[in-house]
């Protein structure tokens, strides 16, 4: 279903002819989806990467895979769960954005459900002709990540920062982090990093505290990039 431009009334950023007072900050909405995009775009270069018959090769880029299907995953679970009923109460002029959300997390479903059953196969053994149908459901995603992002980004993210609170948000983000699988949270918070414009740096003194961030340059940041070269060897 195409983009609707948002109704031009009292559940519009412009109310009045004027711009409504922000209630919150969602900029981190377009930070996550930022390290989705990069992700999900790299991953059939990876796959393509790896020599046939090489499972311990593919085992490695099919655990990234993995992690960026869990991850998109539980985010758009996070979405369902904690946004859309908030936004239709407070916004019912957004209703018909997020019908449209909702329409698009259910094909994106399809993708990522046909991603995680494809991927065992080619991580047991590396045969490229196993390797098919991963790169298939990776064209799937990335068609539906093509649509689905700027659309929400556009369409959601204005609507969620004059309607909802700054503890809705840290709900979405907190539910974000507690997906996270565990050992893989220096590698996602890597991701993030990179997937920014100016490589993280803006991201981590506003997401990170001076401690965390000393962990992350000591600890964190050698594991990311170890795990970088992983992928490509």
């Amino acid at each position: 279903m195409p983009a609707t431009a948002l109704p031009s009334n009292a559940d519009s950023p412009e109310r009045g002819g004027a711009v409504a007072a922000k209630t919150c900050d969602a900029s981190g909405m377009a930070d996550i989806h930022r390290m989705f995009r990069a992700g999900f775009a790299e991953g059939p270069t990876l796959v393509r990467a790896v020599a046939n018959h090489d499972a311990a090769q593919a085992d490695i880029v099919g655990d990234h895979l993995a992690m960026l299907s869990h991850g998109l995953h539980s985010h758009h679970e996070g979405e369902d769960s904690l946004l859309w009923d908030r936004l239709e109460s407070r916004a019912p002029g957004c209703a018909v954005h997020v019908a449209r959300m909702k329409e698009q997390h259910a094909e994106m479903l399809v993708h990522l459900s046909a991603l995680e059953e494809s991927l065992p196969a080619w991580r047991a053994r590396g045969h490229t002709s196993a390797a098919a149908p991963v790169l298939a459901a990776l064209d799937g995603v990335n068609a539906a990540l093509a649509l689905h992002l700027p659309d929400e980004e556009k369409n959601i993210v204005p609507v969620m920062e004059t309607t909802l609170s700054p503890e809705d948000v840290n709900a979405l983000s907190e539910h974000g982090r507690k997906s996270t699988p565990r050992g893989k949270t220096f590698i996602v918070l890597g991701s993030i990093l990179a997937a920014q414009p100016d490589g993280g740096k803006a991201w981590k003194r506003k997401n990170l505290p001076g401690p965390v961030r000393v962990i992350w340059r000591l600890v964190g940041k050698p594991r990311y990039v170890r795990h970088r070269a992983s992928l490509t060897r």
